[in-house]
């Protein structure tokens, strides 16, 4: 259990730690090749402006866009009651609890620390799941929260975010100076300079960045996987919800690619090309993981 949790924080670490550096790279290749070095961190320094905007608004953003609506005890005493056990159970404070008017079955969490955690289910999701599922669930979505996983999340936008704006000002600057002044060969040779920064800084923008936002994804859904299990002891509760997630085929009426990682399942249904970039892992593996630390309690 606790080898799986240490494996899954390593490898978001190693991930981000690597396209850490990617960034830096391609920033002080912007300055030596621009000859103004300071124009990189200004994009850099508006991207993470850009970047704690996000980290504050996720919650509120999240709830607007899912079209969840807040309940309190009353509302749905079984919900509530499972997320206020869990919730003691990991000393963290009861987090404001939404239900989304949707058959699909899905839920969700997001906040910036415990003290502002929402997690969400569906209508659909309360329906399917016997209590030890919900609550493999729900511990699944408060793991997130445990994790600090919006965090994370938003670190990652941020870093694909600030090397998208580096790619565009360097194609654009790339013609400025390649119709500056035409007989002059530095002009011509800058231009090449910055538009092969600007191609280079695309691909990883475009391709790459979404690759490793996908990996990150990924590695945090396993470690919510084992924190859940980890707090409800009973790893086959969500193994069980994950094989009941796995057999439903419609997506999310109000689904949307920018918060899937949020869920518990990709709530888009990706088609065969979609699933490289997918941010979450194959439920299957998910599930052989889970029983896998069943079988070590």
């Amino acid at each position: 259990m606790y080898s799986a949790i240490a494996a899954n924080k390593r490898n978001t670490v190693i991930i981000i730690g690597c396209f850490i550096a990617l960034l830096t790279g391609i920033s002080l290749w912007w300055g030596y090749t621009s000859g103004n070095g300071s124009s990189a961190l200004m994009i850099v320094g508006f991207v993470l402006l850009y970047t704690i905007f996000q980290y504050y608004a996720a919650g509120a953003l999240a709830v607007a866009m899912s079209g969840a609506q807040e309940i309190q005890k009353s509302d749905n005493p079984r919900l509530w009651r499972i997320v206020e056990n869990l919730s003691i159970t990991e000393g963290m404070p009861m987090p404001k609890v939404y239900v989304i008017p949707d058959e699909a079955p899905n839920a969700f969490a997001t906040g910036r620390d415990p003290k502002h955690a929402i997690v969400a289910a569906t209508t659909g999701l309360l329906a399917i799941m016997d209590d030890k599922e919900l609550e493999g669930v729900m511990a699944h979505e408060l793991g997130h929260v445990k994790n600090y996983d919006i965090r994370v999340s938003t670190i990652v936008f941020g870093l694909v975010s600030a090397i998208g704006v580096l790619a565009d000002m360097a194609i654009r600057a790339s013609f400025f100076a390649g119709n500056g002044r035409r007989d002059n060969r530095d002009d011509g040779g800058l231009g090449l300079a910055l538009l092969a920064v600007g191609i280079v800084a695309s691909i990883v923008a475009f391709l790459v960045g979404p690759l490793v936002s996908a990996a990150v994804s990924r590695q945090r859904e396993y470690l919510a996987d084992a924190t859940g299990a980890h707090t409800t002891r009973y790893p086959e509760g969500l193994a069980s919800a994950l094989e009941k997630l796995g057999q439903y085929g419609r997506p999310l009426r109000r689904a949307s690619s920018s918060m899937a990682h949020m869920y518990i399942t990709d709530p888009m249904k990706p088609g065969l090309t979609e699933r490289l970039f997918s941010t979450h892992p194959p439920i299957p593996a998910r599930i052989k993981r889970l029983r896998e630390i069943g079988s070590r309690f």
